[in-house]
Formats: structure tokens, sequence, C-alpha cells
């Protein structure tokens, strides 16, 4: 799946802290002169955790989408793998990074990456509840 290699890469050593820093607080100052950089650091890290979640609730979607296939509508069946494979893709993502030197692996990053797989599980159900089901 290609998403996961973008995850992946996102996982790289040029997507770390440091790296991406430089280029978050010079937008961030740009928009907000007058912040101290205490409170940019702060934005910095919410962007990346922000970052975390989007990235895994359009995995989740892609995931429900592919096991799915070729049926329609909305199955817990269909969700709670498509959490169960972002869950294990995640943690694997995480080992990766403990063999990156300017990363490290957090369990905190992914749980919020599978939250991020949750969420999307639970907005595909909200889009799909009111559509009639199909026959069996």
């Amino acid at each position: 799946m290609v998403w996961a290699a973008v995850i992946f890469t996102f996982s790289t050593d040029t997507f770390s802290a440091n790296h991406t820093q430089g280029i978050i607080f010079g937008i961030l100052h740009t928009f907000l002169p007058h912040v101290p950089s205490e409170t940019l650091s702060a934005l910095h890290d919410f962007i990346r955790k922000c970052g975390h979640f989007g990235e895994y609730f359009i995995f989740g979607l892609l995931l429900f989408r592919a096991l799915r296939a070729p049926g329609t509508g909305w199955q817990l069946r269909w969700a709670c793998l498509a959490i169960l494979i972002a869950a294990l893709y995640a943690s694997s993502d995480e080992i990766h990074q403990i063999f990156v030197p300017s990363r490290g692996a957090s369990i905190w990053d992914a749980l919020l990456d599978t939250v991020g797989a949750s969420a999307a599980q639970l907005a595909l159900w909200a889009a799909n509840r009111n559509r009639p089901r199909e026959a069996p």
C-alpha cells in the first residue's frame, strides 16, 4: 500500500523533530512574530502530533476500503480489522524508529496513531449509518 510507504518515509531521519523544527518554526514565526520560542516549540509538538493522528486517520480510511471490497456500507468486523492492522503497523513503525539515530520509539505515538485510525472508523460509521443495508 502506497500510504504505508508514506508513513514509513515520515518515520525517517528527514522528518525527525530536529529537521522539521526549523521549517515549522519559520512558518509559525512568520504568522506569529511576537510569540515566545517556548510557545512555538509547543505548537511544533502539537503540529507533529496532529500529523500522527492525520496520517493514521487516512490509513484507517484506506484500510477499511481495502477490507470491505467489493462490499459496501459499514460493518464492525471491517472496522475492527482496520484498527488492528493500523495498530500493528503503528507499533512496527515505532520499533523502526528505534534504529533511526535522530528518532525514538514512543508507545504514546503508537497509541495516538491507533486513535487516528479508530476515529476514521467512527467517521465511516457516521457516514454510513443512515444508508440502507444491502440484501445478503
